[in-house]
């Protein structure tokens, strides 16, 4: 695979964390859009992992998390010193200087905002396959 990402929207969020100036935001599922150079084809898989940002500040309080009901992200940008990521966050992830992230959740007016001096996406286990993404025109 040349390329993957995590696609925001859809992906569902584990525990939200926030002590010691680091804010560790869990993905329980995160989708993950892969693409191999010269293919039409895209595929979509996905995995748990974890965003965390150090020296971290808080921009808006912690959504609040309720242990029977997961909270699902609507999509956000991940700012990485000049680069704005919107609705996705490439794999890898680790970059030091400016910061910051702001995730929408659904069916809410509450985000996961904060900004701080290093970001790293932290992929945990296998990722696991859902389906082939066929390109738009395909029958």
């Amino acid at each position: 695979m040349d390329s993957s990402s995590i696609r925001l929207p859809g992906s569902e969020l584990g525990e939200i964390r926030f002590a010691d100036g680091t804010l560790s935001v869990s993905f329980a599922r995160a989708y993950i859009i892969k693409t191999m150079t010269g293919s039409a084809e895209k595929t979509l898989w996905w995995q748990a992992g974890e965003l965390v940002l150090d020296e971290a500040e808080l921009l808006m309080p912690l959504p609040a998390q309720d242990a029977d009901t997961g909270l699902v992200c609507d999509g956000g940008d991940i700012d990485e010193n000049v680069y704005t990521y919107r609705d996705m966050i490439p794999i890898p992830l680790e970059s030091r200087g400016h910061c910051a992230c702001d995730l929408k959740l659904q069916g809410s007016d509450a985000r996961i905002k904060a900004q701080g001096t290093s970001i790293r996406l932290l992929m945990q286990a296998t990722p696991k396959y859902i389906e082939h993404i066929r390109a738009e025109g395909d029958g």
